[in-house]
């Protein structure tokens, strides 16, 4: 829990802090860029500490240090270009806890279990971020922005004392999860928010000759379209996400406002999190997936249109629509999508095609930041959000195509 109040807190305050000391939105686009890209290094990185010296108490103690540190320091901090050099620093270390905690969760119980456990872990985890959104609505009553980073390193030092208490147990390479397709959809039955990295090998140019293909005009493998679509979703959401907060800035939102917004979406979230796993058992995964696009498209498009023509109470209700609808979509979407793609999954290919998957997701991420940056900063908002709704369809378009060419080759067959 005090691990997941820093880093949720860090999520909302770094942006606002930005925008505090003069930047502008492309400065948060940078900002947000550095930290999902130092992330991805990270994951990678820790993994393969993790695999080779078997150190999970290390890790913990190491990553809690460096962002309590971090954390600290940005409090004395008056130059964007440190926010700059000091987010991709938490982006590596933040990530470090999540191969830890998945392994823990392996050596702990039966795989069978996994998925109660993480499902627990993800609850515990969305009452930190409640907590860290609660205090950041009451903070601007009382103090400016600055001090909250201190609140934030302050609870990561917290997460050290407690990473004290973990025990040496049996080890289980990371390797054996990619092997169980059985426990890996329990895994991302309850993966949506918190454990957004998976376990991922290093991707080779060879490995993305699916994805390569149908730019060629053929499609040697329907999974190389999934990973496309994945691309494009988390392209557009993240063009949104990125604009977001200094949107909300613009139209003289405060910063107690947006972190309610964020509090009131992380409810949502919770809410939602129980509800998914009866939906797509109900409408199967493929359905589940199309009617994802529902709200993320709505929720762009209430950004874009209707929310600049409110003004007081109406317009923040209607920025929380806007943020509830998003978060909905990506909760159906993520579940119903990574079952999908464990269906797909070529026996024996699991860690390669996981590592090509989080490639694209990561890239499609970090190219949502800079482009929203750019593009909200030189034009508009609108035209940012107009350009993340025709991603979202673009996306819609590749995942049908990808059914499409299922469909063909069962009738083939």
């Amino acid at each position: 829990m005090p691990s997941s109040i820093t880093a949720e807190g860090l999520h909302i305050a770094i942006p606002l802090f930005v925008l505090f000391l003069g930047g502008n939105v492309a400065d948060v686009g940078i900002v947000i860029g550095l930290h999902y890209g130092f992330s991805s290094l990270g994951s990678i990185f820790w993994g393969k500490i993790i695999d080779k010296y078997h150190v999970k108490k290390g890790i913990l103690i190491i990553c809690f240090s460096v962002i309590a540190v971090i954390s600290l320091s940005m409090f004395f901090v008056s130059e964007i270009s440190l926010v700059f050099i000091f987010s991709g620093i938490l982006g590596f270390f933040i990530i470090g806890k999540n191969p830890v905690t998945h392994i823990l969760v392996m050596e702990s119980v039966p795989n069978n279990q996994w998925s109660v456990l993480f499902s627990r872990i993800s609850i515990i985890a969305s009452f930190g971020s409640l907590f860290a959104f609660l205090v950041g609505v009451l903070w601007d009553s009382f103090f400016d922005l600055k001090p909250y980073f201190v609140f934030c390193a302050l609870s990561s030092t917290t997460a050290v004392i407690l990473s004290m208490t973990v025990e040496k147990k049996s080890f289980i390479e990371r390797e054996t999860l990619v092997h169980s397709i059985y426990g890996l959809k329990h895994i991302f039955n309850y993966n949506r928010y918190h454990f957004h990295v998976v376990y991922q090998k290093v991707p080779k140019i060879h490995d993305f000759k699916h994805i390569i293909s149908i730019f060629k005009g053929k499609v040697s493998h329907e999974i190389g379209i999934l990973f496309f679509a994945n691309f494009l979703f988390y392209f557009g959401s993240n063009i949104y996400f990125t604009a977001f907060i200094p949107f909300l800035k613009k139209y003289d939102f405060t910063d107690s406002q947006v972190f309610l917004v964020y509090m009131i979406q992380t409810i949502t979230l919770l809410v939602i999190f129980f509800l998914v796993p009866k939906l797509i058992s109900k409408i199967s995964e493929e359905r589940a997936t199309q009617l994802a696009y529902i709200p993320r498209m709505l929720g762009i498009l209430i950004a874009a249109v209707i929310f600049p023509q409110m003004i007081g109470i109406e317009s923040f209700v209607t920025a929380v629509i806007s943020s509830c609808l998003m978060v909905a979509s990506f909760s159906i979407y993520s579940t119903a999508n990574s079952l999908i793609l464990f269906k797909t999954i070529p026996r024996g290919f699991e860690g390669t095609y996981l590592g090509v998957n989080s490639f694209m997701i990561g890239l499609g991420i970090l190219l949502g930041s800079l482009t929203a940056g750019f593009i909200s900063n030189v034009l508009s908002y609108s035209i940012s959000f107009g350009i993340a709704a025709v991603l979202i369809l673009l996306s819609l378009l590749m995942f049908r195509f990808y059914l499409k060419n299922i469909l063909s080759q069962k009738d083939i067959v």
